[in-house]
């Protein structure tokens, strides 16, 4: 509950502060539009924009944002390892995660790296500068379908395994994605699954086109959020 207290008549209410964002976004034309619509409210100005996360990162240092809005499917660093890294370089920086992804991991991965909020790209304009807003006041705020499921997600983690992660994922990948995240290579991979190279190869990729990551790196990092790779030892 917020209190309204009665200033003196001689005193006047402090302006509320404008709070700088960074977005970080690497499809143009919907940054440029997220831009116009976060600038139009006069809680928040954008100071900064990038399209992959090693440039938020550099933006992040050059414009020193109060709040990023953060995009998960970017190319080279992933938006969940860009989170971690700003949020550990820059301890006060809020951040909300604004993506496509309804994926259960992405959501608890992106909280684990530090994200203040989550909210589906789609979601009404005002809902989105809401969490926005509560994001910038030191708060944790979901968009609305986000939340519905956020408290039976945290209630399962605990009692559910690791290896029940990514669903989207056969048997077989999850087994390569758990060795990948054990610091594994390709040919120790193949070496401990009896298979050869090319098959170990092939399947990656499809762990990669599933996950909607770009590399090796990104894929780990995935992983390992979702408690993969503990147990793995070399071969």
């Amino acid at each position: 509950m917020v209190e309204h207290a009665r200033a003196p008549h001689n005193t006047f209410a402090a302006p509320r502060a404008v709070r700088h964002v960074l977005l970080v976004e690497d499809h143009p034309l919907f940054r440029e539009g997220l831009a116009a619509a976060v600038d139009l409210d006069e809680r928040f100005s954008v100071v900064a924009q990038a399209g992959s996360g090693e440039e938020a990162l550099t933006e992040a240092a050059r414009t020193a944002p109060d709040l990023v809005v953060m995009d998960l499917g970017l190319p080279g660093l992933s938006g969940i390892e860009t989170s971690r890294r700003l949020v550990s370089a820059h301890p006060g920086i809020k951040i909300m995660v604004m993506t496509m992804s309804e994926e259960d991991d992405n959501l608890l991965a992106a909280i684990r790296a530090g994200a203040r909020g989550y909210i589906l790209k789609g979601a009404p304009q005002e809902e989105m500068l809401s969490v926005l807003d509560i994001i910038g006041q030191g708060g944790a705020a979901f968009g609305r379908h986000v939340a519905e499921r956020l408290g039976g997600l945290f209630a399962a983690v605990g009692g559910a395994p690791a290896r029940e992660a990514f669903p989207m994922l056969t048997a077989r990948e999850r087994e390569i994605l758990d060795l990948l995240a054990g610091g594994l290579s390709y040919r120790q991979i193949a070496q401990r699954l009896f298979v050869a190279d090319k098959t170990v190869r092939n399947h990656v990729g499809s762990i990669f086109s599933k996950l909607q990551v770009h590399d090796r790196a990104a894929a780990i990092v995935r992983a390992r959020d979702a408690g993969l790779g503990s147990a793995t030892t070399g071969a």
